[in-house]
C-alpha cells in the first residue's frame, strides 16, 4: 500500500488484495467526534474505507466503515484479529453513495459507545470498552481484489475529553 497526498487530498491506495491499511497522525485524544469526506478513485467497489479511534498500536483500535457499493460497519482490531461489532458483515444501507462518490462520514467515539454517520444519517452503532482513550486516523482496505485507492479530505476531529 501507499500513503501521500495527492490533488489536495490525503490518498490511501491499497495494491494488495485482502489488506487494511491506515494513517495516524499521533494524537492521545479520550472522547471524540471525527469527520471526513472520503472519495473512491480507483479501484474495485467491493473495498472499504473510513475512520478509526481508540489506536493503541497496530493490532488493537476501533474502525468505522463504509464501502463503495454500499455496505456499513463498525469494527474492532484488538490482538491483531480483526471482528466487527455491529453484526457477522457489513450490512448495506442506502445513505451511502455507491461508485466513485463522495461519502461525508462522521464516527462517535464517546464514553463506551461507537456510533457511524454516512452522509448525515446514522447507519450503525455499536458499545465497546476496550480502551478509554487512544489515537485516531483514517483507514482503506481491499478483499479479493486489490487497487483500492481513496482520497479522504476534509478530516477533522473534535476532541470531547481530553485523555489526561
Amino acid at each position: 500500500y501507499s500513503t501521500d497526498y495527492a490533488g489536495g487530498a490525503y490518498r490511501i491506495h491499497v495494491l494488495r488484495p485482502n489488506t487494511d491499511a491506515w494513517a495516524n497522525p499521533g494524537l492521545e485524544l479520550g472522547d471524540a467526534q471525527l469527520e471526513v469526506d472520503a472519495t473512491k478513485a480507483g479501484g474495485p467497489d467491493d473495498n472499504v474505507f473510513g475512520v478509526i479511534c481508540r489506536y493503541q498500536d497496530a493490532r488493537n483500535f476501533y474502525f468505522f466503515l463504509a464501502s463503495s457499493d454500499g455496505y456499513t460497519g463498525i469494527g474492532i482490531y484488538k490482538d491483531g484479529r480483526r471482528r466487527l461489532l455491529t453484526d457477522q458483515s457489513l450490512l448495506p444501507h442506502p445513505a451511502v453513495a455507491k461508485g466513485e462518490a463522495t461519502n461525508h462520514l462522521r464516527a462517535d467515539c464517546v464514553g463506551y459507545r461507537l456510533d457511524l454517520y454516512v452522509n448525515g444519517q446514522w447507519v450503525a452503532g455499536a458499545a465497546a470498552a476496550e480502551w478509554p482513550e487512544g489515537d485516531v486516523g483514517l483507514i482503506a482496505g481491499t478483499y479479493e481484489l486489490g487497487g483500492t485507492e481513496i482520497l479522504f479530505d476534509n478530516f477533522s476531529v473534535l476532541n470531547a475529553s481530553p485523555a489526561p
